[in-house]
């Protein structure tokens, strides 16, 4: 069989992956391209990986569409096409993009106050500003608010937000405020009797193809609004989009152009600095972006820009600490390399860009498959006195160097079994103590002859956790540290002796 060409070979990933997703969206799935087709190349595309391999940790996934074809798409393994990711703040734009089509519809206008639609929960003397609250000023983070009440499923509500001070004018002072989103949320439900998820499945997830969106609620069973949506890489791709194209999608207007428009202009000013991209103006619930874009973002990197100037949208999903990183490479990289016409085709980079896609991975535990000290504590019981981290005691099976090892945590009163693959990824679920169950995967090693590492990817969120365990004099000192989070602290290190 003669050697397949370069092009041939990107062809061939192309209509993979475009049948991959055609399988999992039907005739929703964005159709595919090479770079050079849509006037970008794809040494550039290559380029950006290649820089945000070496430079950030870490990106999970990555999807580049020009003129409304899809040019670059990976994911750094165990992430997959497939599989949900938690996104954030990203979820705010799709909460507006509810309000909008509740706006549409007749049953709100975003000038109405706020106190209208929770006349129960409406403190006994409501202030000035409380009341000259409207529902634009939810849109735009202009409450009046100088901080936020928490929002926290189990403690967010209408009456919460209703409860907090507001000692500024509405409308006169830009403050982020996630609870301000639940209230948007809130509001939609009021006025549709549908959680904001319900109320945009045949509006809007339905006819892009996002199939099986998840949304966290609170306590009263309301939409969190504000963050709480998984959903999969290329439905951001499509939300991008349809923005991209004023609402429009196959034909048929599905949110008006005038929200578009206005949802992504600049409506509130938040900052000077010429540099970032968190001081271009706000809209509702939409950012904007230096270079004439705009985009929903998410904690720890979950974006979805749109660049009307180049014809493109970004979706990124990612666990950054560094969120203006990428950004920064995005106008480095790929800004510069957009043209306005089709280039000729340079297959010799495109296989590499091909090569490169597919072989994307969050790097696994490394180190030596067994230790000295492996069989001395392999199957020993370690027990910790009462600690916030609520681990009750650990084990560890050392297994065999082909199988890898497991560990066996016992978290508030609860065993879970951790498989932790030797040079592989295995799947598992794991809760620690006030996080929900989730799906993980998990690989091991030896980083030491008396230290045990293990790597633990939750897949469905930014959050990738490695647990240190040491063993010396019938001790074992155990860390945890998470790639990302929204404390500072990292836990503190616990000691455990042998039973």
């Amino acid at each position: 069989m003669k050697q397949l060409t370069g092009f041939c070979l990107l062809a061939i990933l192309v209509l993979t992956s475009s049948s991959r997703s055609a399988a999992a969206s039907g005739s929703s799935a964005l159709p595919r391209s090479t770079p050079e087709g849509q006037g970008i190349s794809s040494a550039a595309i290559l380029g950006f990986i290649e820089a945000a391999d070496q430079k950030m940790d870490s990106l999970h996934s990555f999807m580049l569409v020009r003129h409304g074809k899809v040019v670059a798409e990976g994911w750094w393994s165990p992430y997959d096409a497939r599989t949900p990711h938690e996104m954030y703040s990203l979820s705010k734009s799709f909460t507006s993009t509810a309000v909008g089509l509740a706006v549409a519809e007749g049953k709100l206008s975003i000038d109405d106050e706020v106190l209208k639609f929770f006349p129960a929960d409406v403190p006994v003397e409501p202030s000035a500003n409380l009341k000259a609250m409207r529902v634009r000023d939810l849109l735009t983070m202009s409450t009046g608010h100088q901080d936020e009440t928490s929002p926290a499923p189990d403690k967010i509500s209408a009456k919460s937000f209703l409860a907090h001070p507001v000692p500024h004018k509405p409308g006169t002072h830009f403050k982020y405020n996630t609870s301000a989103t639940f209230m948007q949320s809130a509001i939609v439900q009021k006025v549709t009797g549908q959680t904001v998820l319900d109320y945009l499945r045949p509006r809007l997830f339905e006819p892009l193809g996002i199939e099986n969106p998840m949304w966290a609620a609170n306590s009263q069973g309301i939409s969190l609004g504000g963050y709480g949506l998984s959903i999969r890489t290329e439905d951001i791709a499509r939300f991008g989009q349809l923005y991209l194209q004023k609402g429009k999608w196959h034909g048929k207007q599905l949110i008006p152009a005038a929200w578009v428009e206005a949802a992504t202009a600049r409506q509130m000013s938040n900052g000077s600095n010429p540099a970032s991209d968190w001081d271009q103006g706000y809209g509702f619930q939409f950012w904007r972006s230096r270079h004439g874009a705009y985009r929903g973002d998410g904690a720890f990197g979950q974006y979805c820009l749109v660049m009307p100037e180049q014809d493109a949208v970004i979706a990124i999903t990612s666990g950054l600490k560094d969120m203006q990183a990428v950004l920064n490479l995005v106008w480095e990289k790929l800004l510069p390399a957009m043209q306005p016409r089709g280039l000729s085709q340079d297959r010799g980079t495109q296989k590499k860009l091909a090569d490169k896609l597919v072989s994307l991975a969050i790097p696994l535990a490394k180190g030596s498959s067994t230790s000295p000290v492996a069989g001395r504590v392999s199957g020993r019981k370690f027990i910790f006195p009462s600690n916030d981290q609520k681990l009750d005691s650990l084990a560890i099976d050392a297994g065999s160097s082909a199988s890898g090892a497991t560990l066996t945590l016992r978290l508030d009163g609860r065993d879970q079994r951790i498989q932790c693959g030797q040079g592989e990824w295995k799947k598992g679920r794991l809760q620690f103590p006030g996080s929900p169950e989730r799906v993980v995967t998990s690989s091991g090693a030896w980083t030491a002859d008396d230290t045990f590492s293990a790597k633990l990817c939750f897949y469905e969120t930014p959050y990738i956790v490695t647990l240190k365990l040491r063993f010396a004099d019938g001790q074992v000192f155990y860390d945890r540290e998470a790639n990302v989070g929204f404390g500072t602290a990292k836990p503190t290190q616990l000691v455990g002796r042998a039973e």
